[in-house]
């Protein structure tokens, strides 16, 4: 009786399993676990004990370089959430590469990253692409498609009633605020698209309050 009570007392002071957490993007997602990334960031946000938090960006990735790397970078290390954060190079190598992806590509590439992710008993959280430039108004080149390509997400993010971090969104009210002289880069990004401290701490909070929940 003594070993059994013994035995019972460990386990029930047995630390729980930290939820393992994967980010899985390009290069922003690459920078997250800088020194002032998001991912890094994060790490002071959530409890320690409660949460691993993994980095798993390359840069120049677009959602179907995701698809194609999902099984070695995500899936084989056994997440408990998956954090898919993807979009901007798919709108911006258009113009700078003569590439991109096509919108109904696009959609169809993210809603397979979501079924193989769920097949494998992990949850999904979902993010708009924030920014291509910081301008208000539509003043960016890319404002359009972007807009485009995050209505998608959201639509999906409704489809399937996952949780949606509307960096898109945002990114765009922070910078009406806050970007009185209509810069296009140095509120929250250090060259129109990468994150600098100050918009890593905004994804840094709005995806911990998601995840918290999760």
């Amino acid at each position: 009786m003594f070993l059994v009570c013994s035995a019972f007392a460990l386990f029930s002071f047995a630390p729980a399993k930290k939820k393992k957490v994967i980010f899985f993007g390009d290069s922003i997602t690459q920078a997250g676990v800088g020194p002032e990334g998001y991912i890094t960031q994060m790490k002071s946000i959530l409890p320690s004990d409660g949460y691993e938090l993994i980095g798993a960006g390359i840069g120049g990735n677009k959602v179907y370089d995701l698809y194609l790397r999902m099984e070695d970078d995500v899936l084989n290390k056994q997440p408990d959430i998956v954090v898919i954060y993807i979009g901007v190079n798919d709108v911006w190598h258009k113009s700078t590469h003569g590439t991109g992806t096509d919108l109904d590509k696009f959609e169809k590439f993210y809603r397979a990253l979501i079924k193989k992710i769920q097949a494998n008993n992990a949850k999904v959280v979902l993010c708009t692409p924030a920014v291509i430039g910081e301008k208000k108004d539509g003043d960016n080149a890319q404002d359009a498609d972007l807009n485009k390509f995050s209505d998608v997400i959201r639509k999906i993010s409704e489809d399937t009633k996952l949780p949606l971090c509307d960096l898109r969104k945002l990114f765009m009210d922070y910078n009406l605020r806050h970007n009185t002289e209509n810069n296009e880069k140095g509120i929250l990004t250090s060259d129109r698209v990468h994150l600098n401290k100050e918009g890593n701490a905004l994804v840094a909070k709005s995806l911990s309050d998601i995840i918290a929940k999760l």
